[in-house]
């Protein structure tokens, strides 16, 4: 798995606090928060990101999930992707399925010993058309 650096961007949109948990036990949020930007922002050749930020802890704490699309704001309305070393998953084919299978891949990945560690600062998941996107996983060397 190759890194990237991503240097830092604001994404702006509706956003939801969930953990995986719930997201599993299929009473989560995600879904609603898809639902309701496509429903108010149809799709268009503009690139959408699902921002996750605020973690708790870690995979097994709450976040913070804004879908929207790169915006100059910085304000409350907005979040802040931090600059840093990524590995980037990618999420091909159907949505949503593709994009739950990418995070399969994630967990898969970390559940295993890496060079690299998760940072819970900020991923992301980036998508480029209807049936192509990518997920962004901050990482900082294992310590």
């Amino acid at each position: 798995m190759n890194t990237t650096r991503i240097e830092s961007f604001s994404v702006s949109g509706p956003s939801v606090r969930t953990n995986n948990a719930s997201e599993a036990s299929g009473s989560g949020k995600l879904a609603g928060l898809w639902a309701g930007y496509y429903k108010s922002h149809p799709p268009t050749s503009e690139t959408v990101y699902g921002v996750y930020s605020n973690y708790a802890s870690n995979a097994s704490g709450d976040y913070t999930v804004m879908a929207g699309t790169k915006t100059s704001d910085t304000g409350d309305s907005a979040v802040a992707v931090k600059s840093g070393t990524y590995l980037a998953f990618p999420a091909n084919g159907q949505m949503p399925g593709a994009i739950i299978d990418a995070w399969k891949s994630v967990w898969e990945f970390f559940s295993k010993e890496q060079l690299y560690e998760r940072a819970f600062e900020t991923d992301f998941e980036q998508y480029t058309g209807p049936t192509s996107a990518a997920i962004y996983i901050g990482v900082r060397p294992r310590s």
